[in-house]
């Protein structure tokens, strides 16, 4: 099968590698950002990891803080304007996956029109804006290598798939030193949301041997890493363990896909307003278990990379371990189901069938090892209320 492989242009990866922010727009050709960040990376002064890099190096910069979880198209039309108003060269995108997302919608807009849902798929957003500079400041979402954005349509409350080349960033600038004030919740979901990228990518019927190796070196990472990136926050091993699992199982999925987890977690962030992190997390154990028997030797695969076999250990014991583990990892990780999230039950279970409907529209379910029904997302959106 050939495979096409699509990666940022420029890809820094370490500790402080902010730093050479400035470096890389001058590889890029670019002197006149627009900082793209979220109104805690502003408040907080945080941002001046970046800002203080641009002030040394005398460039110049205007700021729009103004992206919120899980992004929607008025903060997108908005920040669009802004662009074309301006005189910018490139959008340096600072945060967790929402600026990044955000950025990336951004430019989409600004350069060709329209609306953003003009943008989703099945159309292909191939053409290019201004070049986009990504720096995560979470271990999760590998938006800063991805083709792929977000975004969610207010008016109907659908989170809308837009993929293509248009979205890829110029450069990504991966410094785990960014990740140790990012607090436990948000550590704990952003690395599931990781881990779930590298399981889907190397089960997608897409997969290809260049993603097969992302996938299964990021699922070690997060395997080995995950618990004490959480529970010791300073643990400089752990998070830059887990930055660069974010970024190879970014890479993975990009190339590769998503599968049902994703597909079904959308319409829980857009309905509900659940983090996109947090929502897989609350699917992966009961997709995973849903999914398993479609590809046996796939799934024991991830349970050996993640050292979760006993040795001697069979196909099917190995996947059985898995699943342990994934439910074992939400329980230790703190998960909650969406009932005790504290969505509202009558309104949840009336849209199974809606939430069921938007999964399978995004496409992203018929890349599943086992390509489900409505009937049956419905079924799993009912196991997972309470589990």
């Amino acid at each position: 099968m050939l495979a096409t492989i699509t990666t940022p242009r420029i890809m820094l990866i370490g500790g402080g590698a902010v730093g050479e922010i400035a470096d890389v727009m001058a590889k890029l050709g670019c002197s006149k950002p627009l900082l793209v960040t979220d109104p805690y990376m502003r408040d907080s002064g945080k941002a001046a990891h970046v800002t203080d890099v641009l002030a040394a190096a005398s460039i110049q910069w205007e700021t729009f803080a103004d992206t919120v979880p899980e992004p929607t198209d008025d903060v997108v039309i908005t920040g669009a304007e802004i662009i074309n108003k301006g005189d910018f060269d490139c959008v340096i995108a600072l945060g967790g996956g929402s600026p990044i997302d955000t950025a990336k919608a951004m430019t989409l807009l600004a350069h060709g029109g329209g609306t953003i849902r003009d943008y989703k798929v099945p159309h292909q957003a191939n053409e290019s804006g201004l070049p986009i500079i990504a720096i995560p400041t979470t271990a999760g979402t590998g938006s800063e290598v991805t083709k792929v954005t977000v975004i969610t349509d207010k008016a109907s409350d659908e989170k809308m798939l837009i993929m293509g080349l248009g979205c890829l960033p110029a450069a990504a600038i991966v410094d785990y030193e960014l990740t140790y004030t990012v607090p436990y919740r948000t550590t704990a979901d952003t690395g599931i949301d990781s881990l779930t990228h590298a399981i889907e990518a190397y089960v997608s019927a897409k997969h290809n041997p260049h993603t097969d190796t992302l996938a299964l070196s990021a699922m070690g990472l997060i395997a080995r890493n995950i618990r004490s990136a959480c529970n010791e926050p300073d643990n400089k091993a752990a998070r830059e363990a887990m930055m660069l699992a974010a970024t190879q199982a970014g890479m993975a999925f990009s190339n590769a896909s998503v599968c049902l987890v994703h597909g079904m977690s959308r319409p829980i962030g857009a309905f509900f307003h659940v983090a996109h992190g947090l929502s897989n997390a609350m699917l992966l154990p009961a997709v995973t278990a849903f999914s398993t028997g479609a590809a046996m030797e796939r799934y024991a695969d991830c349970a050996r990379v993640m050292g979760l076999v006993k040795r001697g250990s069979n196909t099917e014991a190995a996947v059985k371990d898995l699943l342990n583990e994934l439910r074992q990892l939400n329980k230790d990780l703190k998960v909650p189901s969406p009932k005790e999230y504290g969505i509202d039950e009558k309104e949840y279970f009336s849209l199974l069938n809606t939430m069921a409907e938007q999964a399978l529209a995004s496409g992203s379910p018929n890349n599943n090892p086992k390509v489900p029904t409505i009937e049956e997302m419905a079924a799993l959106y009912k196991e997972v209320w309470d589990t």
